[in-house]
């Protein structure tokens, strides 16, 4: 059983006790706030503030990076999820030193990287990179209504980035 954990604040809402009933907690970092106090909700184009393009990269990549070390997190989803009018740049975007960053602290903190179906990220070139780092992975498809979508993109990932089964998310035996 899953805990969706959203938005920062959900780890102060929770006690460790309940927490530690799921068998694994996932989320992401598409609910956040900027440097100067707005909060964002990344899918939400009129909640979405981007005044300087790396600017906003590199919040973004600090945010993810804080989620992954300082919630108690076993899948980071929407991985390298853009808002709608960053996505036409997204291979710009995502360089290779915000990939690593993202990548390393996955890998640090034993957290796995969702391959989304419905946004198709991340990129065979982040997927690669990730696994040469050592990282695991899951699918998933961020369904908003009962109908969960299909795994097409993560299946077609699989074989293009060369992952194995090992590669893969476990649940922890508790």
């Amino acid at each position: 059983m899953a805990m969706q954990a959203e938005g920062r604040e959900w780890v102060n809402m929770f006690s460790k006790e309940n927490i530690g009933t799921f068998d694994y907690v996932f989320t992401d970092a598409m609910t956040w706030t900027d440097s100067k106090g707005r909060r964002m909700r990344l899918w939400m184009p009129e909640e979405v503030f981007v005044d300087e393009k790396d600017d906003f990269m590199n919040q973004l990549v600090s945010k993810i990076v804080g989620v992954m070390q300082d919630e108690p997190i076993d899948i980071y989803v929407n991985s390298t999820f853009l808002p709608d009018v960053l996505q036409p740049e997204y291979d710009e975007l995502w360089t290779e030193d915000r990939m690593d960053k993202v990548i390393h602290a996955a890998v640090a903190n034993d957290i796995a990287i969702e391959i989304n179906a419905r946004y198709k990220i991340p990129s065979a070139t982040f997927i690669k990179r990730a696994k040469a780092a050592g990282a695991k992975f899951s699918m998933g498809t961020n369904n908003t209504d009962k109908n969960l979508g299909t795994l097409d993109y993560a299946i077609q990932k699989i074989t293009e980035c060369g992952l194995e089964p090992n590669d893969f998310f476990q649940v922890k035996k508790k």
